[in-house]
């Protein structure tokens, strides 16, 4: 029988250097992500998320990363993107209100419907899944009990929370996600790519998407 195959859409996060944007393209990356939330070791501001942005080739998709932040400044940082995700406890009628496609990011607290969730976030494009840490919105390195997903949900599921390559494998297989999204799991330090890394996730998910 010939293996089926299906293709897990890749997410790096956490850009602030070109070359990293470079080597991600050429890895064939489908979407990059810039935080633009200050309090973040990965934080990029406006102007740095223009250059950065502006190389980007056509269909990689350039998405900003928000927490609670002002609509104002989150209107400053819409030329440069493609889609909106929002990491905060930000409405529904929050997000909507920019006229671009977005995605909610969840992190997994005890006691979370994502089924609620998914009802209440109908507008988004996807659900991005995370490790919940108390007073941490994001990047906490944490992996999460993925039994807790279920097999089906309404919204697309994208995949968060201390992936690497050596678990990323796993994590396809196991929970069978949209997307997966990674940031310090394929990091030097907070901010700065790792070649091998990098190639190495990517190797592994593609090597997991054939079953």
């Amino acid at each position: 029988m010939t293996p089926s195959v299906t293709r897990t859409r890749i997410k790096f996060c956490g850009l602030t250097r070109p070359a990293d944007i470079d080597r991600a393209v050429a890895l064939g990356v489908d979407a990059l992500g810039f935080v633009m939330w200050p309090q973040s070791r990965r934080s990029v501001t406006p102007e740095t998320l223009a250059t950065l942005a502006a190389q980007v080739p056509a269909f990689v998709t350039r998405v900003g990363l928000f927490v609670d932040q002002s609509a104002e400044f989150i209107e400053q940082c819409l030329p440069h993107l493609d889609l909106i995700q929002f990491h905060g406890e930000e409405s529904a009628a929050f997000c909507e209100q920019f006229g671009r496609p977005w995605i909610k990011a969840l992190r997994m607290r005890d006691g979370l419907d994502l089924h609620d969730a998914a009802t209440i976030y109908g507008g988004a494009q996807a659900l991005l899944l995370d490790a919940y840490r108390p007073g941490v919105p994001g990047g906490t390195g944490e992996t999460f009990d993925w039994s807790r997903i279920p097999a089906t949900l309404a919204k697309p599921v994208i995949l968060a929370g201390g992936l690497t390559a050596d678990n990323i494998a796993k994590a396809v297989n196991d929970v069978a996600p949209y997307a997966v999204d990674v940031s310090g799991g394929i990091e030097a330090s907070p901010g700065v790519k790792k070649a091998d890394s990098m190639a190495a996730f990517v190797r592994h998910v593609a090597q997991a998407d054939i079953r």
